[in-house]
């Protein structure tokens, strides 16, 4: 009898342990979830924006400043700061044109992806045609094809038709390059909608074209958003493409900057500044719809 009233004590008190540790390591979770990771996340994102502020402040400074000291002097000296550097930018010409040139090209490349995608992604998705399944997977087989592959023969087919160093030529070439991703994404967001809700639809007379827009496309919000946001920040910030297909004589921002470092030095006053206003614009764009953003790539990328 002893044995027996010791052995479940001993089973109570080991299954009591067990809960202890869980407790505690529940509780351990619950701290590090709290205040700390809190902490941790905000110097981590302190840590990411460091550069955009160092840009920031570096532009807000005089060209000797910049050269003898470093950007986080101007906590001690604020009367650093100036704005001489921008008065300068918005008086130069070609810089202040190719921001105009550089969303000329981004608008438009954005819009076509978006559009084509979306349709091509719905056919993919809901529209049955001979070869669907092998022309997705060649839609697919795409995306691992580099830009660096294309250029030389693009570049030649492009000088063959006229849409060499043309704006037109910059965004079909971003266009051509965008859509594989935006194919891919759609289709698999838009394969997701519950088969029934389009039948209901269909029910109700609705053809392909109405089930596209009033259906599809609104559920699709989050996916599409994305989308657009991805190909602005890529075509925004190419500098490869636009080196090689844009007008030299009218060439997009970050083409136009490179175009300012000179061989013995930087015309830094010109440069600082036109690097932060080629930069808040993405930055501003992605921070606005960054929850669409992570949303709508884990919806049609994981599904």
């Amino acid at each position: 009898m002893t044995t027996v009233e010791g052995v479940v004590p001993a089973g109570r008190s080991g299954a009591g342990a067990v809960r202890a540790r869980r407790s505690l390591a529940a509780r351990i979770a619950a701290r590090t979830g709290g205040g700390a990771m809190r902490v941790f996340l905000v110097l981590v994102a302190l840590f990411w924006l460091m550069p955009s502020v160092g840009l920031l402040l570096s532009s807000l400074r005089s060209p000797r400043q910049i050269a003898e000291s470093g950007w986080w002097q101007v906590f001690s000296e604020p009367a650093q700061i100036t704005w001489d550097n921008y008065s300068r930018l918005l008086s130069n010409e070609k810089v202040m044109g190719s921001l105009l040139t550089t969303a000329a090209i981004t608008v438009p490349a954005t819009v076509l992806v978006v559009v084509i995608g979306s349709l091509a992604g719905y056919a993919f998705a809901w529209m049955d045609f001979p070869g669907r399944d092998g022309w997705f997977l060649a839609v697919v087989g795409l995306l691992v094809v580099p830009v660096q592959v294309a250029l030389i023969p693009v570049a030649k087919l492009f000088g063959a038709v006229g849409l060499f160093e043309t704006t037109a030529g910059v965004i079909l070439f971003h266009t051509a390059f965008g859509l594989p991703f935006a194919v891919f994404l759609l289709r698999n967001f838009f394969a997701e909608i519950p088969r029934e809700l389009l039948e209901a639809a269909r029910l109700d007379g609705a053809g392909e074209l109405r089930l596209f827009t009033r259906v599809v496309l609104p559920l699709g919000g989050p996916a599409i958003a994305s989308l657009a946001i991805f190909q602005f920040l890529w075509v925004w910030n190419d500098m490869l493409i636009a080196l090689i297909f844009a007008d030299s004589g009218n060439p997009p921002v970050t083409v136009a900057l490179q175009q300012e470092v000179r061989q013995f030095g930087n015309n830094i006053d010109v440069l600082a500044p036109g690097a932060f206003l080629s930069m808040v614009v993405p930055l501003i764009v992605f921070f606005s719809f960054q929850r669409q953003f992570v949303s709508g790539v884990m919806a049609g990328a994981v599904k």
